[in-house]
């Protein structure tokens, strides 16, 4: 492992470089985070297996040294991940209880239900994904036409949320997961978060509906011992914020994988891969999330020889992970829709592993492959407009793409 720790740029950029070095020099890497506050980063597939599933990890931040301690100033961009009260905060049986009350939402019978709905609303993307190419000389920005309002609207009509309200959640969800953002606009992005969806909580009070926030609204009020008002708050951030932020990077990434790699398209073309081996080998070669906060080990801990000292934060490296060629050979950089359905295929972890695993993966599957297969049958020759040099990074390292990506549908 290196002796100095690896800056992590709060700007983000293309990771896979860096991740690269770092993977040759071991699975565990010192990362220096915003503020200057020091992590450490688990990068190896089979050591991140380990680390997500170690029963002396916690998620819970009062394991978090520096933050028991006062050193995390106020508006540290990163707060948010650690101390939102929710599933991806809480541990045992906490952690049990919350995730028991959303996931009645995302079984596969209801999502299987919810295919329909997601047909319908590609299919009048699409229209405006065309209406908008037709405005600006062929050329449209799918991130923004088709790729964000999907997602944003299959959980917004999970969560009973109103059309008014979803462009500033998404404005807001950007921010609070963005690493490069300024103290005070992170301290107003969270609290006008909080307000907006502390708002829809109390609309569903007055007047409940057939949604997953009166759901927990009922829930809150029923029992106060089963769901608190911050526990009902933290909830609504993280179904908002992970229910469109990771499909909306998986989708875009996938269509720049296929425009690039045409005849990986082909092949799907041709019946021998399939639109979830898409949505699969996207994951895996280039996750939507890079390196998602917290763990902390609540011991010493050695994960693939390297001491990772208790109340350590920890990113889990989801982008190094799905290219390390000790786990997926020396093609590993190669993005390959065949991988998935080899025999000696490794299963990638950018979902997540072990009681954490992302509870929403068989929704974003549904919505991704979807979309995927309606986009490339109506567009056949849909290709990039600009050179992929020519695409601006997503901001921080958390999220893994680019923030816009103009297409042009017709060749």
């Amino acid at each position: 492992m290196t002796t100095s720790p690896h800056r992590l740029d709060p700007a983000g950029g293309c990771p896979h470089a860096d991740n690269a070095r770092l993977l040759a020099e071991g699975a565990v890497a010192r990362v220096l985070l915003p503020g200057g506050i020091e992590g450490m980063a688990v990068l190896g597939h089979e050591a991140l297996k380990e680390f997500l599933a170690h029963p002396d990890v916690a998620k819970d931040a009062r394991h978090f040294t520096a933050l028991r301690e006062g050193r995390i100033p106020e508006g540290w961009p990163l707060a948010t991940f650690a101390t939102v009260r929710g599933m991806t905060t809480a541990d045992g049986d906490d952690h049990r209880r919350l995730r028991s009350l959303v996931s009645r939402a995302f079984t596969a019978r209801r999502v299987t239900e919810l295919r329909p709905r997601v047909e319908e609303l590609t299919e009048t993307l699409l229209d405006g994904l065309a209406r908008a190419a037709a405005a600006d000389g062929g050329v449209a920005d799918l991130r923004r036409h088709f790729a964000l309002p999907l997602p944003m609207s299959v959980i917004s009509e999970l969560l009973g949320v109103a059309p008014e309200f979803r462009d500033r959640l998404h404005q807001l969800s950007s921010q609070v997961v963005a690493t490069d953002i300024g103290p005070a606009q992170a301290v107003a992005a969270n609290r006008e978060l909080v307000a907006v969806l502390g708002a829809i909580a109390a609309a569903k009070a007055e007047a409940p509906g057939d949604d997953l926030t009166s759901a927990l609204v009922a829930a809150r009020d029923e029992d106060g011992d089963r769901l608190s008002h911050e526990e009902l708050i933290g909830t609504l951030v993280l179904m908002i914020i992970a229910g469109h932020e990771t499909t909306l990077n998986l989708i875009t990434n996938a269509v720049r994988a296929l425009c690039r790699r045409r005849e990986q398209l082909d092949l799907v073309r041709k019946g021998e891969a399939g639109w979830g081996d898409v949505v699969d080998e996207t994951l895996r070669w280039d996750a939507p999330v890079s390196y998602f906060p917290f763990r902390y080990p609540v011991r010493d801990l050695t994960v693939d020889g390297t001491v990772v000292p208790a109340g350590t934060p920890v990113l889990a490296g989801y982008s190094a992970a799905g290219r390390d060629t000790a786990a997926y050979g020396p093609d590993a950089g190669r993005f390959d829709v065949t991988r998935p359905r080899r025999a000696d295929a490794v299963r990638h972890l950018s979902l997540g592993h072990g009681a954490h695993y992302c509870l929403g993966a068989p929704l974003a599957r549904l919505e991704a492959g979807i979309a995927l297969e309606r986009l490339f049958t109506r567009f056949p020759d849909l290709d990039l407009a600009v050179p992929e040099s020519g695409l601006v990074r997503h901001a921080g390292f958390v999220g893994n793409s680019v923030r816009t990506l103009p297409v042009r549908l017709h060749a």
